[in-house]
């Protein structure tokens, strides 16, 4: 297994994070409203104003990690293209 081949895998790797990253980021709405659900039917209820502070949290937890994931995923694919590029040339 050569040089080449690890930095195809950093970039499929990568792919895969910038993927799972975009979802995270563009869904983190839905996901966090269905997590806060999840949450409030877990507890049986709660008040309006404390569910709401619940939904905010969830959502920015989401998007934090999809832009962590998209960011990692954005360096890792640009850093092996540009390997993968030097390596081509010579």
């Amino acid at each position: 297994m050569g040089m080449k081949e690890n930095l195809q895998r950093f970039t499929i790797i990568g792919a895969l994070l910038i993927l799972a990253g975009g979802i995270l980021t563009f869904k983190s709405v839905s996901f966090g409203i269905s997590s806060a659900d999840s949450w409030l039917a877990d507890r049986g209820g709660a008040d309006t104003g404390y569910y709401h502070i619940i939904v905010k949290s969830y959502i920015n937890s989401f998007l934090v990690g999809g832009g962590i994931m998209l960011g990692l995923g954005l360096v890792l694919t640009s850093l092996a293209a540009y390997k993968l590029l030097k390596i081509g040339e010579s």
